[in-house]
């Protein structure tokens, strides 16, 4: 027995032995990981930066390494920055050793205001005298739109063109519910507000019918003007392709116009051959994209500059508290907007946004640090993708609003859902609840029981309150009368292009522009970016997702596409009673 111990405890303390070594190890090559970002690279004439957009493209990256991130999420992969994006293609504009820009569109998951963007900045980059290839073994609508700016488009010979105009499709659970005894409480304010019509109709109201036509065709009309314009094709045309199921068969694609040729992988290299004036295939210079960052920018700004202009990214949806992966956390976005407010380095501050919303009282906190950073130096919003409800909320203070054609906005208006789940217990399950309160009203809300009459015209005066407010900060920000602002809100969405008419934004642009508009209001001809909230610590943030929920991360990599409605039903059970939030999730592919 005294030898079965010995043995034992031997066991134990190698385990813990091998454990704290492999540590160290793993720290060591970490550490060489996150260094080795650092290191600047150089790169020969001719060379070909590579764009292979097949992860997601969120506004700003992790600033984790690629490896390190694989290690963490499972196999997830790595977000790719747009703020990155743009700097490699307005760095390789002005780099004599880029030729041009092959670009990979297989995969590329991201929506149409951010296509936009990369699509505006190759343009000014051909402006360059410089190429654009573009490449993909088939194209998805988002994927053809930015491939169509390219001076030459190639399709995989057993490829296709998803090119058939846009569709909304919203999935309802009220039959659902009604089946498992579940009966929502509804409050909203704004005939528009359809974020809750999911769980009251089967099908689409009258209105937010309306409302999704206006904004869908809107954001097609202009994909289909710029596709046509780069293409040397009319609009007419271009619907017709669409409305013709024209472009799923590559002959019809190349005879009309809509690609160049059908070639393989290896028949555009050998293109990219000639373009790059090299002799063969292996003389080709490709840099990707990650190693292209490391890249020394060249600058034609004279030196060091203490003037500052400060990006803060606010992406997810706006929840009350600290930020975290997929969310916007009142305070801690609420903190870096009052320190940017308070750095006199920092002379304007762009407030870059992509968010379907979220709580009403978290939007609060947020516009009201923004509201007081616009009393003391200039302060432009950019709108990504979806800056709608909440997402429009916080930006409403700003100097400036900037926004795609096509980024979703507006959504002027505030819901709250509650559950009662009781005849769903008692019924299907055989549970029942009792209470016992001190007061009247000392279990409200819950979820067990219907709301009283007074209960429902609290809530109902709680929402009344909160759009009021909502409606009285953009009529106070955007210097419109609140009667002209109630009428273009009760939770009705717009496109950017239709936001501009209407005196919601102020400009169409992304978020290059946001940036020289807040350099023009501030007189700088002289400044440098700075990107906020600052990153925490690569180790901090290695040992938190290392320690962090291990099965959100494998729900995300197992449920893929699909995690978005996990997401979503999960948030309508965690969220604050009363929200201000896009209806649903849009994807435009």
């Amino acid at each position: 027995m005294k030898s079965f111990f010995k043995y034992l405890l031997a066991s134990i303390l190698g385990v813990l032995i091998a454990a704290v070594i492999l540590f160290f190890i793993s720290m060591g090559v970490i550490t060489a990981l996150v260094s080795s970002q650092d290191k600047a690279v150089d790169i020969k004439s001719n060379t070909i930066l590579m764009l292979k957009l097949d992860q997601p493209i969120n506004d700003r990256k992790s600033p984790l390494p690629m490896l390190v991130v694989n290690l963490t999420s499972l196999g997830a992969g790595n977000a790719i920055g747009l703020n990155d994006i743009l700097d490699n293609i307005a760095k390789a504009g002005q780099d004599e050793n880029i030729s041009g820009i092959y670009l990979e569109l297989s995969g590329l998951q991201t929506g149409i205001a951010t296509i936009e963007e990369i699509r505006n900045a190759l343009a000014d980059f051909k402006k360059k005298g410089k190429f654009v290839i573009a490449y993909s073994d088939t194209y998805t609508q988002g994927s053809y739109y930015l491939a169509s700016v390219s001076d030459k488009v190639y399709l995989n010979p057993e490829g296709s063109v998803n090119l058939i105009g846009l569709s909304a499709e919203i999935m309802f659970y009220k039959k659902a519910l009604e089946k498992l005894d579940i009966e929502p409480e509804i409050i909203r304010h704004g005939k528009f507000k359809s974020a809750i019509e999911p769980f009251m109709y089967d099908k689409m109201s009258p209105e937010n019918r309306e409302q999704i036509r206006q904004y869908v065709g809107s954001i097609w009309d202009q994909m289909v003007e710029q596709m046509a314009s780069s293409r040397n094709i009319t609009v007419e045309k271009m619907n017709t392709f669409a409305d013709s199921l024209l472009m799923w068969n590559n002959s019809s694609a190349i005879a009309y116009g809509i690609i160049d040729r059908a070639l393989y992988k290896d028949q555009v290299l050998d293109t990219l051959v000639h373009l790059a004036r090299v002799d063969k295939i292996k003389d080709l210079n490709f840099i990707t994209h990650h190693k292209y960052l490391r890249v020394p920018e060249t600058s034609d700004r004279k030196g060091y500059s203490r003037n500052k202009i400060a990006v803060i990214y606010a992406e997810g949806d706006i929840v009350t508290g600290e930020q975290s992966d997929g969310f916007i956390g009142s305070a801690k976005i609420a903190r870096t907007i009052r320190e940017a407010r308070q750095d006199s380095t920092i002379k304007a501050i762009v407030f870059r946004v992509n968010s379907p919303g979220g709580s009403v009282l978290a939007s609060e906190v947020i516009h009201r640090e923004l509201y007081l950073a616009h009393q003391t130096k200039p302060v432009i919003a950019s709108m990504g993708d979806v800056a709608a409800s909440g997402g429009y909320y916080v930006v409403a203070a700003a100097d400036t609003i900037v926004a795609s054609p096509n980024t979703i906005t507006g959504s002027i208006g505030v819901f709250g859902l509650l559950l009662n789940a009781g005849d769903f217990l008692e019924n299907k399950l055989g549970i029942t609840v009792d209470v016992e309160n001190t007061n009247a009203y000392s279990d409200f809300p819950s979820v067990f029981r219907p709301l009283s009459a007074p209960e429902r015209l609290t809530l109902q005066k709680m929402i009344d309150g909160a759009y009021s407010t909502f409606v009285t900060h953009v009529s106070d920000g955007r210097s419109l009368p609140w009667e002209q602002v109630d009428k273009i809100a009760e939770g009705r969405v717009w496109s950017g292009k239709n936001a501009l008419e209407l005196g919601l934004i102020d400009t169409l642009g992304g978020l290059t522009t946001a940036v020289e508009i807040a350099a023009k209001k501030a007189k700088l001809d002289h400044y440098r970016i700075v990107e906020l909230p600052k990153p925490e610590d690569p180790f901090d943030q290695i040992m938190k997702e290392l320690s962090g929920n291990v099965k959100e991360r494998f729900l995300r990599n197992e449920l893929s596409g699909h995690y978005k409605q996990y997401k979503l039903v999960k948030q309508v059970l965690q969220s604050d009673k009363i929200q201000a939030r896009l209806p649903y999730d849009l994807n435009i592919h």
